[in-house]
């Protein structure tokens, strides 16, 4: 049994203690039950991803793949003169791609997660009129939008962080973006139930 993490910097757990990081917690709870990779990269869009993808995804042949991405493809560089990374459009077409690519090379499930939410509601993104958490939103919809429209194991992690603790900063680091050792543990508790059903499954 082999599980992928195919993500970004939430996955790779940064600025935290490699041990404290939701993803090599969920591993650690699978040790001798299965082979668990973390193949996410920080500042990793859906675009970048899709060009990595055929060695870290389509060569390794995952049993279990999960996916998230979106905190990187909403955010806006002052370069862009006020268009995302990865525009709305493209990034629902990416996460069908990947989708669709994981199941040609013989995943057997896939799990797609929304991202948490951020306390980045103040100030305006470089060229607009919106700030950083009103993008996270929007393609949180977007992710959800996919969700429905494939066949993917949906885990909503926007919704349990706001179900469990209504001042999200409290599980958030200073930068008010990456979750703390407190939202790692969130994590943790929303991911690891539904890998193992899947798990009992295949």
């Amino acid at each position: 049994m082999k599980i992928i993490f195919f993500g970004d910097s939430v996955c790779t757990g940064q600025y935290v203690s490699i041990h404290k990081g939701w993803v090599t917690n969920v591993s650690r709870m699978f040790d001798g039950q299965a082979v668990v990779l973390n193949s996410s990269v920080n500042g990793r869009t859906t675009r970048q991803a899709l060009e990595e993808m055929p060695y870290h995804i389509q060569e390794q042949k995952p049993d279990i793949l999960i996916v998230q991405f979106g905190m990187n493809d909403c955010n806006y560089w002052k370069s862009d003169k006020g268009t995302p990374r990865v525009s709305p459009k493209a990034f629902g077409a990416n996460l069908e791609e990947i989708i669709e690519r994981a199941y040609a090379c013989g995943t057997k499930s896939v799990l797609l997660n929304t991202n948490h939410p951020t306390c980045l509601s103040k100030d305006k993104l470089p060229h607009t009129s919106i700030t950083y958490e009103d993008s996270n939103k929007e393609y949180n919809k977007i992710i959800r939008k996919v969700a429905k429209r494939n066949p993917v194991v949906f885990n909503d992690i926007e919704r349990g962080f706001r179900n469990y603790k209504k001042n999200i900063s409290g599980l958030l680091l200073p930068d008010l973006l990456h979750p703390n050792e407190h939202g790692h543990n969130l994590y943790f508790n929303i991911i690891y139930p539904v890998i193992n059903e899947e798990i009992k499954k295949t």
